[in-house]
């Protein structure tokens, strides 16, 4: 990947609160990621530092823009921001990487597939994919641009934890960020805990019985 760099910051008021806009990109612009921040972020930069309350979302056109019932991203989005908002310092990261990383036209054919029956993990394999494609070197030279090197990462995904530990970042604590299931998503939260090893909290565990 092309080396990314900080491009501008702007505000960006929320329903949650003001926040800092701030893009990133390559030199000929093929990629593009956006960051938001509530307070001193760089508090965390050294081992004696708080460490940083992060969200690193991968886009989700579905469920973060349509408020689609078939995944918990858009919730997940939400609830993320409103976290940071109410403890006053936070960085959510988000990532264009749009269905795991395939690509959105394969994420419609993948539900396609679901539709008929398939969960997450298999429909993405019947179309040779992967079920999980994404990587996180823009999410790692993102938080080395805010001097980051601490975190408490709100996730279900034990991945994403061993992902940022990898590239020499220290996850102090892993924060659920657990919605309310719907019936529309409990194939997919399923899926998630039982074919991608993502850990939900005893008491709001997804509904796995057939």
């Amino acid at each position: 990947m092309a080396d990314l760099k900080w491009v501008d910051s702007a505000r960006l008021p929320t329903r949650w609160g003001l926040f800092e806009l701030h893009g990133f990109g390559d030199e000929d612009g093929g990629q593009q990621a956006v960051a938001l921040t509530m307070g001193e972020v760089s508090a965390a930069s050294s081992p004696d530092q708080t460490p940083l309350l992060c969200r690193i979302h991968s886009e989700c056109l579905t469920g973060d823009a349509f408020a689609s019932l078939r995944c918990d991203c858009g919730p997940q989005l939400h609830l993320a921001l409103e976290t940071i908002a109410q403890q006053g310092t936070g960085l959510l990261i988000y990532l264009p990487q749009e269905g795991r990383g395939v690509g959105l036209l394969n994420k419609v054919k993948a539900y396609a597939l679901q539709d008929e029956g398939l969960d997450t993990v298999d429909a993405n394999l019947r179309l040779g994919l992967l079920e999980d494609a994404r990587e996180y070197s823009m999410a790692t030279a993102m938080l080395r641009h805010f001097g980051v090197r601490r975190l408490r990462l709100m996730t279900n995904n034990p991945a994403k934890v061993e992902a940022m530990e990898r590239d020499g970042f220290t996850v102090v604590e892993r924060i659920p960020l657990q919605v309310e299931a719907h019936p529309e998503n409990a194939g997919y939260l399923a899926a998630k805990k039982l074919r991608m090893g993502h850990l939900f909290d005893p008491e709001g565990e997804p509904d796995t019985a057939e």
